[in-house]
């Protein structure tokens, strides 16, 4: 009640800011999903995937910088389901969120929840997608975010813009897949395709008919915003005799970066201007895999393929196709990702709240050693050695309504023990505790995280993501992070600011935010099946001392466990 009513003394100041000059170019922008289910063919193999409005991908939803969004979702589709508005920092709209048992209960087939935010200080590309269990795989598209009217691009505005979703494809039920997986205690199989705007292209059978096709006009300059949807993997990206400039990574700004060559983490996005200034031809738009694990299991060494096509040029000639790096090439990775850098930077100098945070695999035992992981047992992901247990109550609402036993706040600082991360790890530290623990923060504090890679069963690079912020990527490098000398080569000045930072295979990463955003946020490894493992954690923002720094009321229709 005492949230309720601070809600209610500020209606007057709420109704104020509504008609306030500056918001006069905001909207309000409605849309409906409805889920479902349809059949499907890719390389060969039908499929009855969960779908959005029947797309695959979902309808791309486009908006400007201050609008109002509202999505009702209706669940007619046969599993439970969430929507995450990957990258939306979600001021004050912290229920609008979506990640299953951390912000809300899932929609359950025949409901539906109404997800209501506004789009503050972002412009560029982000994304949507599901939630919960495996149904991302699917269940995803793209969010573009426009300046606002009067306002424009910090380049030249481009003569078209064309949104790239890169996924993956399974000639199965996905959920088949992932609950396989989990009963055995291992990572699930891998895809059977990649695909580009959910074609897999020339190279896989059964695909070359319906090989996504981008037209564009000699000497015009386009506009393409890039998504990794997938499920497992990094991805080079490339399009044969082009170059490309990077100018908007996480919907955040970047220095104009013009390069040959992409590495985007699942759940990174980038966009990035191109001049169709070559012969009229076809160029391939290629993706494959980086793949950071030692022997390169678990892929496969074939590109996803869409078609830049040049206006009056022969379908029927062959096109041509980009060099990729080597699957594995962690100097190029790293280089790329060395190389960002923001537009309008504006890096906390003092840091409230230190953590180092070790992040890998773990092995759990299991009775009898039935499990199919290694001497019989399962493996599981942690932070700090701790492998996140999903709640059977959201934690955002166990937390505003002060229900106990859900979760606790002890998630630490620092790992349980001092090792040799990157190195061999002695069996006796491959078990991490399991719990459902949280980070406190206190409201406005700033928090440096220092990621560390391990190299417990595996040792490959992890794409982690935070909800809730954007954060500075101020430092990164390889082998255990010496925390006397490394920080003298953090990047203060300009680093790039992301959602999503892949944390270099063997080494470390370095990130920085400021916690302004009340209310329990997901960190987790957007590798769907590391999540599905235990790769998570939460931190729980304490509400602020103004008005506008609470957390407001649920909304009324919130799935209840």
């Amino acid at each position: 009640m005492a949230r309720l009513s601070r809600v209610l003394k500020l209606a007057p100041l709420i109704c104020i800011i509504l008609i306030a000059p500056w918001m006069a170019s905001a909207a309000l922008v409605r849309r409906k999903f409805t889920i479902g289910t349809q059949s499907v063919t890719r390389v060969c193999n039908t499929q009855t995937i969960v779908t959005v409005n029947g797309q695959f991908p979902g309808p791309t939803i486009s908006v400007r910088e201050g609008d109002n969004l509202i999505v009702e979702v209706d669940n007619n589709g046969p599993y439970n389901v969430t929507i995450h508005w990957h990258g939306v920092k979600q001021l004050g709209s912290c229920w609008a969120d979506g990640p299953a048992y951390i912000t809300q209960c899932p929609i359950t087939p025949g409901n539906k929840f109404t997800y209501n935010f506004t789009i503050t200080g972002q412009e560029g590309t982000l994304w949507w997608h599901a939630h919960i269990s495996y149904l991302r795989a699917t269940v995803h598209g793209a969010l573009l975010i426009l300046p606002r009217a009067g306002k424009v691009y910090p380049f030249p505005k481009p003569a078209a813009e064309f949104p790239i979703i890169l996924g993956e494809w399974w000639n199965a039920n996905v959920e088949d897949v992932i609950a396989d997986a989990l009963k055995r205690g291992v990572p699930p199989n891998d895809s059977d395709a990649y695909t580009i705007n959910s074609q897999p292209g020339d190279f896989f059978p059964c695909s070359a008919n319906d090989t996504a096709r981008i037209l564009v006009e000699r000497e015009k300059t386009y506009l393409l915003r890039i998504v990794n949807a997938g499920m497992l993997h990094a991805s080079f990206f490339k399009i044969a005799q082009h170059k490309m400039t990077l100018v908007a990574v996480d919907a955040v700004y970047t220095k104009p970066y013009t390069t040959d060559l992409l590495l985007i983490q699942p759940g990174n996005t980038m966009d990035v201007l191109i001049k169709a200034n070559q012969q009229s031809e076809l160029y391939y738009i290629g993706t494959r895999v980086y793949n950071s694990q030692p022997l390169g299991t678990g892929y496969l060494n074939t590109s996803a393929t869409a078609i830049l096509q040049y206006k009056g040029s022969s379908i029927s000639s062959a096109p041509l196709l980009p060099n990729f790096p080597a699957f594995n090439d962690k100097p190029t990775a790293f280089k790329f990702t060395k190389n960002l850098r923001s537009l309008r930077p504006s890096v906390p100098k003092n840091v409230d709240e230190e953590m180092f945070i070790t992040e890998g695999f773990g092995l759990v035992s299991c009775p009898n050693n039935s499990c199919a992981g290694i001497n019989g047992g399962k493996a599981v992901g942690s932070f700090n050695n701790i492998s996140f247990v999903e709640p059977e109550i959201a934690i955002l609402q166990a937390y505003y309504n002060g229900i106990s036993r859900v979760f606790t706040r002890d998630f630490p600082n620092n790992p349980p023990q001092t090792f040799n991360y990157t190195g061999s790890v002695p069996r006796s530290l491959w078990e991490p505790e399991l719990g459902t623990k949280v980070k406190v923060l206190k409201f406005n504090s700033t928090v440096q995280i220092v990621f560390q890679n391990t190299g417990i069963i595996t040792i490959q690079n992890h794409p982690i993501h935070l909800h809730g912020h954007d954060f500075y990527l101020v430092g990164q490098g390889f082998g255990n992070y010496n925390s006397r000398t490394d920080p003298a080569n953090f990047n203060l000045v300009n680093p790039q600011m992301l959602n999503t930072v892949g944390v270099p295979t063997g080494g470390w990463a370095a990130i920085r935010f400021v916690a302004n955003n009340p209310g329990v946020w997901l960190m987790h490894c957007h590798f769907e099946s590391h999540s599905a493992l235990g790769f998570d954690m939460v931190f729980l923002t304490e509400d602020g001392p103004g008005y506008s720094d609470k957390l407001p009321p649920p909304p009324l229709d919130l799935p209840k466990c």
